[in-house]
């Protein structure tokens, strides 16, 4: 059995060529399929994890998939956003607490979630460096937004514009980093956390004005009467909130009626919870949502798909296979000459046999093992892959 070992191992030694084409080709015909499933199980495992902590979402009526993505993993809202006094609603049935969040606005790449201090509790979120937000303009950065703002705190990062062509009154917003949160690995490692009434500064629903009633400020005085002061257009609202200016800062309208695109409720038990989307049922401009059933539903889809595409690469490698076996016995036939010589010097058919399929079975082991090589590293590193992947 050692010279058939030797002799098998020199002959795809010398033609490593072909035997590396054929070890790649079958881990790769391997791989895809059972990748794809572990990457898949691994998505709906983290998808379900985070959707199990949310009792209920309180949203527009709309798509519910749009919903649970914006809220629960802080992507770009697509639905008209409710007003706060929905947030009201919910602490006067006495059923429930709602935590808001805004989310229409980021930092570079980075969502900003405007939200309250209850958040951080709800999510158990503990701080790495410094302290929550206390004053308005101040944020919390995420550990992954931190990393990839490079900032830290005592420093300060700006909001990215709405878009070139905004008119509706938002500007960019210096806002000083006063914490760094502990690393998590999911959706809230991405975000940059400000007080609600922050994000409603950022949206234009808010700003302050210099002091132009003092003697330094004349030249931004474009004209005086008896109780009323005329600025010009050197005048402008304040981009950053500091110590100095915070009490010029005021909301324009009914706080009541500005904008929160969900809000996270969080039952006293579950008899309240079912109380509570008993009251939402007949609503017709608000739906509430139970998260861990939409996600469900929504995994249902995507493992209908998965199932399909792992079928068909199951279907992929076993025409695969089958021109690896014609491969093997066209190269069976071309090696003839070499067959007939070993015979001559008075090799045992039996011995040629045990030669031929030692071959074939170091290459399908090395291709197997291969495949599972790869499919154990999709398995440990797979939420790190998606999550480069989606970067």
């Amino acid at each position: 059995m050692k010279h058939v070992l030797y002799l098998a191992w020199k002959y795809l030694r010398f033609n490593r060529g072909k035997t590396l084409v054929l070890v790649g080709s079958i881990s790769l015909i391997l791989f895809l399929p059972a990748g794809l499933y572990v990457l898949v199980e691994q998505g709906g495992e983290t998808l379900t994890a985070r959707a199990q902590t949310t009792p209920l979402l309180l949203g527009p009526m709309g798509s519910a998939a749009d919903i649970m993505l914006s809220s629960l993993y802080f992507k770009e809202p697509t639905l008209t956003p409710l007003t706060f006094d929905q947030v009201n609603r919910i602490r006067d049935i006495g059923l429930a607490r709602g935590i808001p969040l805004h989310l229409r606005y980021t930092v570079e790449e980075q969502r900003i979630v405007g939200t309250t201090l209850d958040y951080f509790d709800f999510r158990q979120l503990g701080l790495a460096q410094g302290r929550k937000m206390s004053l308005l303009g101040e944020c919390v950065l995420g550990a992954e937004a931190a990393r990839a703002l490079n900032v830290s705190v005592g420093q300060a990062v700006i909001s990215t514009p709405a878009g070139a062509f905004d008119v509706a009154g938002t500007f960019p917003l210096k806002m000083p980093v006063v914490g760094i949160l502990q690393h998590k690995g999911d959706a809230d490692d991405q975000a940059v956390f400000v007080d609600l009434k922050t994000s409603w500064v950022i949206a234009g629903l808010a700003h302050g004005h210099m002091d132009v009633t003092r003697p330094d400020m004349e030249a931004g005085v474009l004209k005086r009467e008896e109780d009323n002061v005329v600025a010009n257009a050197s005048v402008l609202s304040y981009t950053e909130i500091t110590p100095d200016n915070v009490d010029s800062f005021h909301f324009h309208g009914d706080p009541d009626q500005f904008p929160v695109d969900a809000v996270i409720v969080v039952p006293q038990d579950r008899k309240s919870g079912i109380l509570l989307r008993g009251r939402y049922q007949k609503e017709t401009d608000v739906q509430m949502l139970v998260p861990l059933t939409v996600i469900q539903d929504l995994l249902d889809t995507v493992f209908v798909v998965r199932d399909y595409v792992v079928l068909a690469g199951v279907g992929v490698a076993g025409a695969a296979f089958v021109i690896m076996a014609l491969v093997f016995a066209l190269s069976i036939r071309l090696r003839q000459r070499e067959i007939e010589t070993i015979r001559k010097i008075g090799g045992a058919r039996q011995r040629l046999r045990a030669i031929l399929c030692t071959e074939i079975v170091i290459v399908v082991g090395a291709g197997i093992g291969l495949a599972a090589l790869f499919t154990g590293i999709v398995s440990r590193f797979g939420n790190l892959l998606l999550h480069i992947v989606e970067m």
